[in-house]
């Protein structure tokens, strides 16, 4: 399992995540996901414990904490959802088929 925590503080770094962390338990592993286009941490993060009962004491103890002067959310995280395609559908993007040259509609 895997626990969520959001409302960073975005200059928290993994090595801040996993010593508060570790105060309740072994840390397996903290992620700390980053913005594709600026690279920087997105305010949130995720963190993975050995134990389960440590997880749930970290959950019980941290969430609506006060730390790095943000209130934390921590909770267990959910499965990531599929996500749907979205986005143009695929093939001739609107325009017709002549043939193999394609003519696209005035929008």
């Amino acid at each position: 399992m895997s626990i969520y925590v959001g409302n960073l503080a975005y200059n928290a770094t993994e090595g801040d995540i996993t010593e508060v962390f570790a105060e309740y338990g072994a840390v397996s592993r903290v992620t700390v996901p980053t913005d594709r286009e600026t690279g920087r941490p997105r305010g949130f993060a995720f963190v993975e414990m050995e134990k389960e009962a440590d997880e749930d004491a970290a959950i019980e103890a941290l969430d609506g904490a006060e730390w790095m002067g943000r209130e934390l959310r921590v909770n267990k995280a959910r499965p990531k959802e599929k996500r749907s395609g979205g986005g143009a559908p695929r093939g001739n993007f609107g325009g017709r088929d002549n043939g193999g040259n394609r003519e696209f509609s005035r929008w």
